[in-house]
């Protein structure tokens, strides 16, 4: 799922500290480093985007699959995204993602398992499901800190045990730049 970089509509929450500019600048390295990694795994992926199309897509990023998110929340798109099992999702404002991490999600799904990956916020940076779950993109408070702990409790209610990898820190609001002081436009 990526958004087009597009001033004063990507990463907005960076705005205060970067300005419209910045925050749409500090997406594009973002989304690019994303794109690279997954890349390196050498899974296959497609890009959800909105914001643009995919020609301006893959002038951007290079050569992709691409398909057009559709209306809704974060919950409804992830679930039209879903369109083949096993499917991972992933955001693109994770810095420190690197391949072994999608790697490891693969291997799970290859074994049956589902797998996430916790962030330092509260949500997760990673969800990838073996088979069709869609109670876990429903009735959760998207944005907040409390995505992981909901999504969690809704796997086990449906008794989804997931292979848990590192929490990890993305990138969203202007006190975490100090994480990644190289990363500023």
């Amino acid at each position: 799922m990526c958004r087009y970089p597009e001033s004063g509509k990507a990463k907005t929450r960076l705005i205060p500290a970067l300005g419209p500019c910045g925050a749409a600048e500090m997406h594009k390295i973002l989304a690019e480093r994303t794109v690279a990694t997954v890349r390196q795994s050498g899974l296959p992926f497609t890009l959800w985007g909105t914001g643009g199309g995919e020609e301006q897509f893959t002038q951007w990023l290079g050569d992709l699959t691409f398909k057009d998110q559709p209306d809704g929340d974060l919950g409804e798109r992830l679930l039209a995204a879903a369109e083949a099992y096993p499917v991972i999702f992933l955001g693109t404002d994770i810095p420190d993602l690197n391949s072994d991490h999608l790697k490891q999600a693969a291997n799970a799904l290859a074994d049956g398992e589902a797998v996430i990956g916790p962030a330092a916020d509260g949500g997760y940076w990673l969800l990838g499901l073996p088979q069709p779950a869609d109670d876990l993109f429903s009735g959760i408070d998207w944005g907040t800190e409390t995505v992981y702990a909901t999504t969690r409790s809704k796997m086990d209610a449906l008794g989804i045990e997931p292979v848990i990898l590192e929490e990890l820190h993305d990138l969203d609001r202007p006190e975490d730049l100090e994480r990644w002081p190289d990363l500023r436009p």
